[in-house]
């Protein structure tokens, strides 16, 4: 299987450290894009017609785009149970796994006003209205922390994981911590996991 990605990605990030938690990263071929809202990259555009990563690409030339389709493919092939749990468990792991994405995407928002558009046209309010959103999912994320860190962490973890190593990469000013001592504790056990340290941001 090729792995289209970037390593400035959390979307991405969160596939790999999936496919280390599965024990299947080395049955993936890494191929690398750079992917803006203004640039095309012609590797993420031959396999995703939104031209966003990643993008995982099967033996047989199939495409699978999306990180939640691609991490769902990836349980139903290589699955384990304890990645994602049953029943009422069920839906509160992917409720906080899609609050995690929700908080992805915030910080990619406020990412590309202030990072790409000249300062002299950026549109404050909106920025100030996303980051409002990061607050909000930071604390329904600590809210719904676990006490401690489970042994083998579930979807959710992992989402939640490479949200906040985002946020630490691109935000730091936001200072996330403060407050959140379960969140904290959560992510600085996850932190420390082979899977997370292989696919540190750079």
């Amino acid at each position: 299987m090729k792995l289209i990605y970037s390593l400035l990605s959390p979307y991405a990030r969160k596939v790999l450290v999936l496919a280390h938690e599965l024990g299947i990263v080395d049955q993936l071929e890494l191929v690398a894009a750079v992917v803006t809202p203004t640039t095309h990259d012609p590797v993420a555009n031959l396999h995703n017609p939104l031209g966003k990563v990643p993008a995982l690409v099967l033996a047989d030339g199939q495409a699978i785009v999306d990180s939640r389709v691609i991490c769902d493919y990836l349980l139903d092939a290589h699955g384990s149970a304890s990645l994602s749990p049953d029943g009422a468990q069920l839906w509160r792991m992917r409720t906080r796994a899609a609050v995690a994405e929700g908080l992805m995407d915030a910080a990619m928002v406020v990412r590309y006003e202030v990072g790409l558009r000249p300062q002299a046209v950026q549109w404050k309010e909106w920025v100030a209205a996303y980051e409002k959103k990061i607050v909000q999912a930071l604390d329904f994320l600590e809210q719904s922390a676990a006490g401690v860190a489970t042994p083998i962490p579930s979807l959710a973890d992992i989402g939640t994981a490479c949200a906040l190593g985002y946020l630490d990469f691109r935000f730091a000013h936001l200072e996330w911590r403060q407050g959140r001592p379960r969140l904290t504790a959560a992510y600085e056990a996850l932190a420390q996991r082979p899977s997370m340290i292989a696919t540190q941001l750079s």
